[in-house]
């Protein structure tokens, strides 16, 4: 299954032990509130600090009613790069593609292609993981060490964009403490994988970008 449409953003994370957030809720009208608008990527030390957690949420800005029937677009792939040599080019991927409510994970590998297009390996799954109903507690899937959840669950990125606006207007000088967070009520559409860091290298230092991919 080849996939060729790149939708996603590049972010690195600089070491093991950082942490990286970024958002992106309000995208380009091609992606904008549909499955492959990647709103929020994070990667960050495990509650083991042997492991490492990628974090992909997608289709933001859903309320409690549309996130009960909301579900992942089969025709999406969403793939986690790691590049473990400081090159910039991924050298292991986590993919994660949906069907008939199922999550199923390939990887860590290494990839056939690199950049733009995508192929989803031929063999097993790494793991399969049914995707949690809204309002349902999480299931977690546990394979070779590895973790694996796809589901919804409530935007964890808090942003006063009101706020915002009147900093950038010059009508004020900072932020309220705590704020009004803007997303606050609304869900997203999340894939996390929590991996061992000796399976992803033992350098210390990766760089890691998440994309989605839409078949060709």
């Amino acid at each position: 299954m080849k996939k060729t449409k790149h939708l996603g953003k590049a972010f690195i994370l600089a070491a093991f032990v950082g942490l990286l957030i970024a958002a992106d809720h309000i995208d380009a009208p091609d992606v904008a509130s549909s499955y492959s608008d990647i709103t929020d990527y994070y990667a960050f030390q495990g509650e083991d600090t042997n492991n490492i957690v990628f974090v992909a949420n997608v289709k933001g800005l859903m309320s409690p009613s549309e996130t009960a029937s909301a579900s992942f677009d089969e025709n999406v792939l969403i793939e986690f790069n790691i590049d473990t040599d400081g090159d910039y080019i991924e050298d292991l991927v986590i993919q994660a593609t949906p069907r008939d409510g199922q999550m199923y994970f390939f990887g860590p590998y290494q990839p056939a292609t690199t950049g733009l297009n995508s192929t989803i390996n031929t063999g097993a799954p790494t793991a399969t993981a049914t995707i949690t109903p809204y309002g349902k507690e999480p299931l977690i899937t546990t394979s070779n060490g590895m973790m694996f959840f796809a589901g919804p669950r409530d935007d964890p990125f808090f942003m006063d964009f009101a706020r915002y606006g009147e900093i950038i207007s010059g009508k004020a000088s900072g932020f309220n403490n705590p704020g009004s967070d803007t997303f606050a009520g609304t869900n997203v559409l999340s894939i996390v994988v929590e991996v061992p860091k000796n399976k992803i290298g033992s350098t210390g230092t990766i760089n890691t970008w998440v994309e989605s991919k839409t078949k060709s």
